[in-house]
């Protein structure tokens, strides 16, 4: 499945836009990985356990996506656009949303 941020693709004809296609992805951020993210913000440095999760939440969302494309006919998504928000009590929770259009391409 080809996926792409551009409203098309070099080299390939749209012969069929199928529809806007999305797939979600929320995460947890439990309390030992808040209490090194705070150590790493002060110390200086990379999260890598939020980097860790940030990296799975949109490979689901992206996933999501593409299947959902795919049971509906189509072989690529073009213009996909993602997007991330905190979400719950103090933003304890991470949403990665992907969104974009199911075409078919030759």
């Amino acid at each position: 499945m080809l996926v792409t941020t551009t409203p098309n693709i070099e080299g390939k004809k749209i012969v069929k836009y199928i529809g806007l296609v999305n797939g979600e992805a929320i995460i947890g951020a439990n309390v030992m990985k808040d209490v090194l993210a705070k150590i790493t913000d002060i110390v200086g440095g990379r999260s890598g356990s939020y980097e860790q999760g940030l990296r799975e939440a949109k490979s689901i969302a992206l996933r999501e996506m593409m299947d959902q494309a795919h049971r509906l006919g189509a072989n690529a998504v073009i213009g996909v656009d993602l997007d991330f928000e905190t979400i719950g009590n103090n933003g304890s929770m991470l949403m990665v949303s992907s969104n974009g259009t199911a075409v078919v391409v030759e």
